[in-house]
């Protein structure tokens, strides 16, 4: 049956609260494992840029005595290229432990907070998202 307008109000603050909350967990786990996955890329770009004289042309050691303006160049470009393959890896990784974590299914019906006698989506698929439950081996995706 549906809940009066003030419960249907709580309720609903209740679920966005927690979607957002699961939104945020997913949100920065992605950037983690994206920082981690990319971060040989970003140091690359960012020598390369930082060593170059049409950029910023640092004063530092390491610029002036091992890095010109070909081997600057060469770094940016190694950079952004090996960029693709590792956005690649770091999306499998996330879609693979985001399934393993079953994060997409912590994520609740608005129904929950409209109707009354609503079971939470996590207590009918035996736990918090499903962690209690046994893992189906028969489920493969690949990415």
């Amino acid at each position: 049956e549906p809940r009066s307008a003030w419960c249907c109000l709580a309720w609903t603050l209740v679920v966005v609260t927690m979607n957002s909350l699961v939104f945020f967990i997913n949100l920065l786990l992605m950037f983690v494992i994206f920082t981690v996955v990319l971060l040989p890329t970003i140091v690359v770009v960012y020598f390369g840029f930082q060593c170059h004289s049409r950029v910023l042309h640092s004063a530092a050691r390491y610029c002036r005595s091992l890095l010109d303006d070909n081997s600057s160049s060469a770094l940016i470009i190694l950079g952004f290229v090996i960029m693709s393959p590792l956005i690649v890896v770091a999306m499998a990784i996330y879609c693979s432990l985001a399934r393993r974590l079953h994060l997409f299914m912590c994520f609740q019906p608005y129904s929950r907070a409209v109707y009354k006698g609503v079971k939470w989506r996590w207590y009918e698929e035996g736990g918090l998202c499903s962690c209690v439950k046994g893992w189906n081996t028969q489920v493969k995706a690949w990415v």
